[in-house]
């Protein structure tokens, strides 16, 4: 005799789980990580991995701290260090990823209790705390192997200086920045592959890409539609941002409508802050920003509820 078994929603599972998962985007995210390790070198790798192995240790610790069942290997910790290691310069000291991984786990995820609770992005969230506490040390950049300091291809821009970087050199990762977001076709290359596994809806990269190109385009130095759009994509960390950082499940949007109003946002802000803002770059700062709307966009944005009419 069959047996049917009554429990609460939701009642539609999938096969896909916590370490399958993050294990999907830690491999998109391998192409820009070898690229920054090739291009910056030993600083860069030594980097990744204080960042990663202080994420899952202090994860693993603050779990028994606080009697918590312990998932620090499900790969949650490690993709948060992973991540703020991209978004570090490669000549930060190794006490500065240290903290910053230390500052994602117990700050920003555990003490809103663990995976699927933190309502901002824990990578980001450091990088923030870090950008704040040591300033000159996180605005610092160099070139690729000569280890010669630097402007980002945005700040020269801001600048205003005559000897832009090429696209190609953006495109393949050549110039300053943070480890992981100079390289736009190792991004891309592991954006694909994480749409390919449906790990990541393309509303969210699509539309904050696309409304910064836009915005960018449409508001130029010398007057409207002088902007170029390709410059603001290929450089900084709106790649990296929008694929990887903006796609957060735990801090993004639910419904499709709510991703694109979301993703407008966060592309209106960085736009606004690259343009007319005192800083260079505004993808961490709008990631953040609309982090904390999310509550609002979801509960203005609900999906329809099966077997209920419309009043």
């Amino acid at each position: 005799m069959d047996k049917y078994i009554m429990s609460s929603s939701p009642h539609v599972r999938s096969s896909e789980s916590t370490r399958r998962i993050m294990l999907d985007v830690i491999i998109a995210l391998l192409p820009a990580t070898v690229c920054g390790v090739i291009f910056f070198g030993l600083n860069a790798l030594i980097t990744v991995l204080v960042c990663v192995v202080v994420s899952v240790g202090t994860e693993a610790l603050s779990q028994v701290i606080m009697r918590r069942k312990i998932t620090a290997f499900d790969g949650s910790a490690a993709l948060t260090g992973l991540l703020l290691a991209l978004n570090l310069p490669p000549s930060v000291p190794w006490w500065i990823p240290a903290l910053g991984g230390a500052f994602a786990i117990i700050i920003v995820k555990q003490c809103f209790g663990g995976l699927g609770h933190n309502f901002l992005n824990p990578a980001l969230a450091a990088r923030a705390f870090l950008v704040v506490s040591w300033p000159t040390a996180m605005t610092t950049w160099t070139m690729p192997i000569d280890a010669v300091s630097t402007a980002t291809p945005l700040t020269a821009l801001k600048m205003g200086e005559a000897a832009l970087s090429p696209y190609l050199d953006m495109a393949v990762g050549n110039i300053g920045g943070c480890i992981g977001e100079t390289s736009a076709i190792a991004l891309v290359i592991g954006g694909l592959y994480l749409l390919a596994r449906r790990v990541i809806n393309w509303r969210i990269p699509v539309v904050y890409i696309a409304t910064v190109a836009l915005i960018t385009w449409v508001g130029g130095p010398e007057g409207l539609f002088t902007g170029d759009a390709l410059y603001h994509i290929l450089g900084g960390g709106l790649m990296i941002g929008a694929i990887y950082m903006a796609t957060d499940y735990t801090s993004s949007p639910m419904t499709g409508s709510g991703k694109i109003v979301y993703a407008l946002g966060c592309g209106i802000i960085t736009s606004v802050i690259r343009l007319w803002g005192g800083l260079p770059e505004g993808v961490s700062y709008s990631i953040l920003l609309m982090n904390l709307a999310v509550p609002l966009i979801n509960k203005g944005f609900k999906p329809r509820v099966f077997g209920r009419t419309a009043k």
